[in-house]
């Protein structure tokens, strides 16, 4: 009898050996646990619930417990390109609940993941098969796998469609491309073999200092959901899951830091709701993403991931969220090693399953999370109630996608004619064109005439960089085409296009170069001297300076944010020259360009754009491509004013005029404010219609307005509805912004905007917290930015 428990498992291999002999696939569905019939959870007919009902009762810990934890791809956590036999004897012999980044070909610098399977595209969705089919038949219970993946920047595998970063994408405020991006997003992810997709990020940058701020749509709640809704339906149309980031509260760090350093967000309850939270709610509710990723900051004293306050209550009991939460890497261990909420790990384990995680992911083997999590439960120190909840989680987003009925790539050929096809590349064209901001163009030095300048010179320390192109969270090996190169071929032979770099993107002993500046070096003065002799012997300068990827991004927020290194001296010694500068900014986040402003003629934000940014920088530079992309984010003239934002609550941006107010002590006012843009074209707004002008608040009203191209070329607006409560219970931000559409208008063309206000969009946080509309008069004002408002009409709700 005591041998009885080693000749059970030796029984059920010979079973199991047995079965594999009989194909598992049938007509209409598939035996995943091999045992020769068709069980509830394995019939399509049955409605999802209850093929996870009896899933689960079929299921072991050990099996359930896998279905908890990420296994990190190929180079990052997992050793094989393909299953190999150890596999057998690996934790994932029980399942797994998702594999990230499989296969991709990632380059970076941090994170290099090369691999022979990414390219052709029909190799990797051969291969993504190759790997759910030892999934499906090599372990007992056959559960597919979630292959997951990250998508801000479009795919994040080799040679798919790029985008630019998502404060570029952020500035084209254009609804319906951002969808037509998501749909690329999702229907490349499909056909490569990904099921999931980590995108897109929904928090409010409100710090410019902070690294991600490049990764943000921008600063104002309602702009950043209304894109991120637009993402989502884009990427889950084609029948992959939308995975936010990052739930929540993560983007305003104590002093902009980030990295290594905690994040420790300074919010109030109601403005967390207001700002923050916004976004996820609406995203949640309107757009229903299968999937959240849970922050590892803490929220007044308590980290995200460890709490059942954001993790059930808010997001799954008020906002209705039916997916499951993965972790953001090492959000789980946070709460023992940085947030010293846990004594150990593995209590860290128990608080975060017992808040709502579903699925841990960090970059060690899943063991490291599995392993303590099946000892709590033997310790009963977790309820298998709880397990089973967060399990059926993640089985009913497998169920939703279809991975129960069809777990592999139909046509894997048909990966190499659907992922970056010529029409994507249009659209990424289109959306890198769309992104262009034009700051400052003084006696209309822009658009260029070809025909007047012979002799250009391109100087800059990013005219000839590429990397800020190629995202860690996005396609790698596209070819890149730089600022000089798109210059050269845009004016072809008839002007000559010469080439100095200047100077460096930063100096030795930047950063602290910031704060103590250091004499230039012989080499950083004969830099600047060759590009004043050159700029002397041309007609027009154009200068491409700003930040690459070591200098913004993830882990990389600054102190201050001024042009790094030399590059304001540069710039300096060209204005000096006398001849025309235009200034190309390359960048991650709003700079402090003050002294630019005030001198340079013409400055272009061109952000961090894709890699047709020389094609498309060149296009706007020369006028084929009219500028008409506004800012997502307010620039501020000094960190010294930070916090600096749109929206913000009455008299906490004014400046020192006005009662109970004096002094001159303070840089005052937006160096360029939130919604701003210029164009090679003018606009007039005019009619502008509320309907009814009273109104119950529950009633839908109507805002109408007429653009007007009133210049002389075609271009885009962004008309931008700014709604003002006049008097409420408690303290509102001065003006909110409720509604915008990006418009492309013939010179001389009208066109009639119209907008929909539901009672969501005049909703407060009343004294107890509850969302309500008022009654009382409000305003509706019709702007071309947060600050140049145009119209302005009242109406009231009773």
């Amino acid at each position: 009898m005591k041998k009885l428990p080693l000749l059970l498992p030796l029984l059920g291999l010979a079973i199991s050996a047995s079965a594999q002999q009989k194909s598992i696939y049938h007509k209409g569905w598939i035996d995943f646990n091999k045992n020769g019939r068709m069980d509830v959870f394995e019939d399509p007919s049955q409605n999802i619930e209850k093929r996870i009902t009896d899933l689960l009762s079929q299921m072991t810990v050990e099996e359930k417990t896998c279905q908890m934890a990420t296994l990190y791809g190929y180079k990052r956590v997992l050793k094989d390109e393909m299953p190999v036999p150890n596999w057998k004897s690996e934790i994932w012999k029980d399942g797994i609940a998702n594999i990230d980044e499989e296969l991709n070909n990632l380059t970076s610098h941090t994170d290099d993941a090369p691999t022979q399977y990414s390219y052709p595209f029909s190799k990797h969705a051969a291969a993504i098969n190759t790997i759910q089919k030892w999934f499906v038949e090599e372990t007992r219970m056959g559960i597919p796998v979630d292959f997951t993946n990250e998508g801000i920047h479009g795919l994040n595998h080799d040679r798919a469609t790029p985008l630019p970063a998502p404060i570029g994408i952020g500035s084209t405020w254009d609804k319906a491309l951002v969808r037509q991006a998501g749909q690329t997003v999702g229907r490349e992810a499909k056909a490569l073999g990904y099921t999931n997709v980590y995108a897109p990020i929904l928090d409010p940058a409100r710090d410019q200092r902070w690294g991600r701020v490049v990764e943000c749509y921008g600063e104002d709640p309602y702009l950043i959901a209304e894109l991120g809704k637009q993402m989502v339906l884009g990427i889950q149309e084609e029948g992959v899951a939308s995975t936010l980031k990052h739930y929540a509260v993560y983007s305003v760090p104590k002093g902009g830091r980030d990295g290594a350093a905690r994040t420790d967000p300074h919010v109030a309850p109601r403005e967390m709701h207001q700002l923050y939270l916004y976004p996820f709610r609406r995203v949640v509710q309107e757009a229903h993403p299968m999937g959240v990723m849970s922050s590892y900051n803490d929220w007044d004293g308590v980290p995200v991931t460890g709490s059942y306050y954001f993790l059930t209550e808010l997001l799954r009991q008020e906002f209705g969220f039916n997916g499951y939460v993965v972790s953001d890497s090492e959000a789980v261990e946070y709460l023992y090693s940085k947030h010293h909420v846990a004594a150990d790990y593995k209590e860290g384990v128990r608080q975060a399953v017992e808040a709502g995680l579903n699925v841990r992911t960090n970059f060690t083997m899943p063991q490291t999370f599995i392993l303590p999590l099946r000892e709590l439960i033997r310790e009963n120190r977790i309820s298998m109630k709880v397990i089973d909840t967060r399990v059926a989680e993640v089985l009913r987003v497998k169920f939703r996608l279809g991975l129960f009925d069809s777990p592999y790539v139909k046509d894997t050929k048909a990966a190499d004619k659907v992922v970056h096809t010529a029409a994507d590349k249009q659209m990424s064209l289109k959306m890198n064109r769309e992104s262009m901001v034009l700051l400052k163009n003084d006696n209309n030095l822009l658009p260029l005439d070809k025909g007047k300048y012979k002799n250009i010179l391109v100087t800059g320390p990013l005219a000839a960089e590429t990397n800020y192109a190629i995202s860690r969270y996005g396609p790698s090996h596209n070819p890149v085409t730089n600022v000089l190169d798109g210059i050269k071929n845009h004016v072809g032979g008839s002007t000559k296009v010469s080439y100095v770099r200047g100077c460096n993107i930063i100096d030795a002993s930047w950063p602290e170069s910031e704060i103590i500046e250091t004499p230039l070096t012989a080499d950083e003065q004969a830099g600047i001297d060759s590009a004043v002799a050159q700029a002397k012997q041309s007609d027009l300068v154009v200068a491409v300076v700003g930040e690459d990827v070591d200098r913004v991004g993830e882990s990389l927020s600054r102190t201050g944010l001024n042009l790094p290194g030399r590059q304001l001296k540069l710039i300096q010694a060209l204005q000096a020259t006398g001849k025309p500068v235009v200034m190309v900014l390359i960048n991650g986040q709003p700079l402090t360009i003050n002294w630019e402003n005030k001198y340079v003629p013409a400055i272009l934000e061109a952000w961090f754009p894709s890699v047709q940014s020389g094609q498309v920088i060149a296009e706007t530079l020369f006028g084929d491509n009219n500028p008409g992309g506004k800012l997502p984010i307010t620039f501020p003239k000094t960190v010294g004013q930070i916090e600096f934002n749109f929206p913000f609550k009455p008299g906490s941006q004014a400046g020192q005029g006005g009662s109970n107010s004096w002094g001159k002590t303070s840089v005052n006012g937006a160096l360029y404010p939130f919604g701003y843009g210029l164009s090679y074209t003018t606009f007039a707004y005019s009619n502008l219609q509320v309907s009814p002008d009273k109104g119950n608040s529950q009633g839908i009203v109507t805002v109408t307005v007429d653009v007007t191209n009133t210049g002389q070329r075609k271009g885009d607006d962004v008309v931008q509805l700014y709604i003002k409560d006049d008097v409420s219970s408690v303290t509102t931000y001065e003006y909110d912004l409720r509604g915008f559409e990006r418009v492309t208008l013939n010179p001389g063309e009208t066109k009639t905007v119209t907008f929909k206000l539901n009672p969501d969009d005049l909703a407060l946080l009343d004294k107890n917290m509850n969302w309500t509309v008022e009654p009382g008069t409000f305003q509706a004002w019709i702007g071309s930015s947060s600050q140049d408002i145009k119209l302005k009409k009242t109406y009231t709700i009773e």
